[in-house]
């Protein structure tokens, strides 16, 4: 059974290159034109949103003023300000301390240039350091190397191969202690003066392939 947590509603995570925000419905056109994108789709073994514009804003609408209490939705940002994608963490389960992350650039002009690992580590700040989750994990295709790489930089360890819905992905995982060890920084930072709603810049895909986004470039 999945313990209710309240959703953080006003976030604004900064990390080295991306700010982590919570969603806003000025998301719609870019996340729509991300959903019909069959190659985006692929990456997330998935098929792309059929629904027309209007139909698919509702749906959006929804998200934005309904937040789940199992999840937590944000858009990613350049540092300034251009909206080049989605993260989320979901799944969150309190009786088993844990909760899955899903992320996507879906602007290709930010795809192998460190985005999304700079996304990755913000998005552990903000778990570990504001809630008392013990385990974040994830899945990616297994043949996406390139997603791959960029999680073991920021800190997921592989950890077996799963076959589900005609796919193979690689399930990785990162726990508290071992995220801990690395950002000792982090933690001194935070008993000292970070906000509890907001994660301080890091120093250094699913249960439900409809929620999560695999990443599409480190």
């Amino acid at each position: 059974m999945r313990g209710e947590q309240q959703a953080p509603t006003d976030l604004h995570l900064v990390g080295e290159l991306t700010v982590l925000r919570s969603k806003s419905m000025d998301d719609a056109e870019a996340d729509y034109s991300w959903r019909i994108d069959p190659e985006l789709a692929a990456l997330d073994a998935t098929r792309p949103v059929t629904l027309t514009f209007t139909e698919y804003l509702r749906y959006h609408r929804d998200d934005v003023n309904y937040p789940s209490p199992w999840s937590v939705r944000m858009a990613i940002d350049t540092i300034g300000g251009h909206h080049i994608g989605n993260c989320m963490y979901y799944d969150i389960n309190t009786e088993k301390s844990q909760c899955e992350l899903g992320i996507m650039i879906g602007d290709r002009d930010y795809w192998s240039r460190g985005y999304g690992t700079d996304v990755v580590k913000t998005a552990l700040a903000q778990i570990f350091m504001t809630t008392e989750l013990e385990r974040v994990y994830l899945h990616t295709l297994s043949h996406n190397y390139r997603a791959q790489k960029a999680f073991i930089k920021a800190g997921f360890t592989p950890v077996t191969d799963v076959k589900r819905d005609g796919y193979e992905f690689m399930l990785m995982e990162v726990w508290r202690p071992e995220w801990e060890a690395k950002n000792p920084d982090l933690l001194t930072s935070s008993s000292n003066d970070a906000p509890a709603e907001t994660a301080p810049a890091p120093t250094s895909t699913s249960a439900s392939q409809t929620d999560a986004d695999p990443l599409l470039g480190s």
